[in-house]
C-alpha cells in the first residue's frame, strides 16, 4: 500500500460509521475518530486516484492550527494518535460551511467573470481582476450537502430557512473572521498570503465548538508573498499552494464534475506531483521538515491507535 484509498476498521464498541469525501469517521457514543484517508476530490467528486501522504500532511496542518486557535472558539480535537488520525468531541455539525474570502479567487472569481457582482448576498466592485485583494474579506457561505454539490447561500437565507439561528449565525461570523485573521497573521511570517479558506462548526452540550479541520491546502489557497504584487501588475498567474491546480488540470481536460463528463486518467507522475505540492505546502506553512510516515502495516497502527484511546 502506497496510499490510503479507504479503511474498514471495525471496532466493538463503534456506534456508526460514516464515509466523506476524504475522510473516515468512527463514531463512539460522545467521541469520534476520524482517519484522514489520502482520497483527493474536487467539484465535489472523489477522484480515482489517491495521493500519497495527503491525508497525513492534513491531519498534521490541521492539528498545528486547532492548538493555534484554540483561544479563539474552543475546537473538537483531543488527541492525535497517529499521523493520519484525530480524536474528539461528537459534535452536531451546522449545515453550513463559513468560506471566507480576502482576495477574488477560485470560485469567487469564476463567478464574477460570469458576469455576477453579488456573491452569498455580498456586492462585489467592478473592475476587479482574478486574485486581486477584496477591500475587505467577505463571508460567502455554502450548504453542507450530505450528498452532490454545496451550494452558495446568503446569511439572509441562512437566517429566513431557520438553517442556523441569528444568535448562533452571527457568532460564526464573529468566529469566521477572528480566524481567518488569525490564519492570514501566521500565513504571513511565513512568507505567503491566506486567499480565502472555510471553517465548520457545530455544538456540544450547547457551546459553539471548531469543527473539522483548519487552513489546510483542502480547505484553504495559499499564494506566495514575494512577487505577488509584480505578478497582479503584470496580469500573470500568481503562484499558489492549494488545491486549485488540480482543479485547474481537471477543467483543462474537460472534467468540472458535471453530469456525463469521465475523469481524465491521472499518471503516475500527476499523482507524485500532487503528493510533491502538499509536502511544499506543509513545510511552507510549518516552517517544519515533513517527514513521512510508513505505508506499511499503516491500517493496523491507525486501528491500534484508536483502540488504544477508545478501548
Amino acid at each position: 500500500m502506497d496510499a490510503i484509498k479507504s479503511t474498514t476498521l471495525s471496532f466493538e464498541n463503534a456506534t456508526d460509521v460514516y464515509k466523506g469525501k476524504v475522510r473516515d469517521v468512527y463514531f463512539f457514543d460522545e467521541k469520534i475518530a476520524i482517519v484522514a484517508s489520502d482520497r483527493i476530490s474536487a467539484f465535489d467528486v472523489v477522484l480515482d486516484r489517491a495521493i500519497p501522504y495527503k491525508g497525513q500532511v492534513l491531519n498534521q496542518i490541521a492539528e498545528k492550527f486547532l492548538k493555534l486557535t484554540g483561544d479563539i472558539v474552543p475546537n473538537w480535537l483531543e488527541s492525535a494518535p497517529h499521523p493520519n488520525v484525530h480524536i474528539g468531541k461528537k459534535c452536531d455539525a451546522f449545515a453550513v460551511e463559513m468560506v471566507i474570502r480576502g482576495y477574488l479567487a477560485g470560485h469567487a472569481w469564476r463567478e464574477y467573470k460570469a458576469g455576477k457582482r453579488i456573491l452569498c448576498g455580498v456586492t462585489l466592485p467592478e473592475g476587479l481582476k482574478e486574485n486581486d485583494r477584496l477591500p475587505n474579506p467577505i463571508i460567502t457561505p455554502t450548504t453542507k450537502a450530505k450528498e452532490g454539490h454545496d451550494e452558495d447561500i446568503s446569511r439572509e437565507e441562512i437566517l429566513s430557512q431557520g438553517i442556523v439561528s441569528e444568535e448562533d449565525y452571527l457568532k460564526l461570523e464573529e468566529y469566521t473572521q477572528a480566524l481567518f485573521a488569525k490564519g492570514q497573521e501566521f500565513a504571513n511570517e511565513r512568507g505567503l498570503i491566506l486567499v480565502d479558506t472555510k471553517y465548520e462548526f457545530g455544538k456540544f452540550n450547547n457551546e459553539i465548538y471548531l469543527i473539522d479541520e483548519v487552513h489546510t491546502p483542502d480547505s484553504s489557497r495559499y499564494f506566495y508573498q514575494e512577487g505577488y504584487e509584480e505578478r497582479q501588475k503584470n496580469n500573470e498567474p500568481q503562484k499558489q499552494l492549494s488545491k486549485e491546480f488540480v482543479r485547474q488540470w481537471l477543467i483543462e481536460n474537460g472534467f468540472q464534475g458535471k453530469d456525463g463528463q469521465k475523469q481524465p486518467f491521472m499518471s503516475e507522475e500527476f499523482v507524485n506531483s500532487v503528493s510533491d505540492r502538499y509536502i511544499e505546502l506543509y513545510e511552507n506553512i510549518t516552517g517544519e521538515t515533513f517527514e513521512k510516515a510508513s505505508y506499511h502495516h499503516i491500517e493496523e497502527e491507525i486501528f491500534n491507535s484508536i483502540k488504544n484511546e477508545l478501548g
